[in-house]
């Protein structure tokens, strides 16, 4: 379980590296769109619609690397001054309790709602939109599969810790 722990978590780290530049197109082209609308009158939906497939690429697929990071939400006044045990149940209880069926539920709910777009090719109601709607829902189920492996790979280091024997 080790192992697949270790290839999950290099996985969501080239995944959320490699992701994370988006950061850097998303302002680029968010400080070429304001240029244009504002110093030379011209607007584009096409550019404007890039800059929201970006965005939401980048947080579906760093989220998991986040995660891994500990940088996701959680109630840090216990957290932080928890024992390493202590800290091991909440990762496990939060991994088993919360993460792992929302992730599932949103697979079980997302999957169909992508296939839909993909059999229709579906395409911004724009005219001079992005044609790839069909892509952007498809980063929602892949999202919902990198988090509940990462999920996963948290429980069995948690688990891991609370067999330890403590010295």
């Amino acid at each position: 379980m080790n192992r697949f722990a270790n290839t999950v978590d290099f996985l969501t780290t080239i995944l959320g590296r490699v992701s994370s530049w988006l950061v850097l197109a998303v302002v680029v082209l968010q400080f070429a769109l304001v240029v244009a609308r504002y110093v030379f009158g011209l607007g584009s939906i096409w550019l404007t619609e890039a800059i929201i497939y970006g965005h939401a690429t980048l947080f579906l697929m760093a989220s998991a690397w986040t995660l891994r990071a500990g940088g996701h939400v959680r109630v840090d006044i216990f957290y932080a001054d928890a024992t390493p045990r202590a800290r091991a149940l909440v990762d496990l209880a939060g991994a088993l309790l919360l993460l792992l069926p929302f992730a599932l539920v949103l697979l079980w709910l997302s999957a169909p709602y992508a296939a839909r777009s993909w059999a229709v090719f579906e395409r911004s109601q724009e005219a001079s939109g992005l044609p790839l709607v069909f892509a952007l829902k498809t980063l929602i189920p892949i999202f919902a599969v990198l988090m509940a492996l990462q999920g996963i790979a948290q429980a069995t280091r948690a688990a891991q810790a609370l067999t330890r024997k403590q010295p």
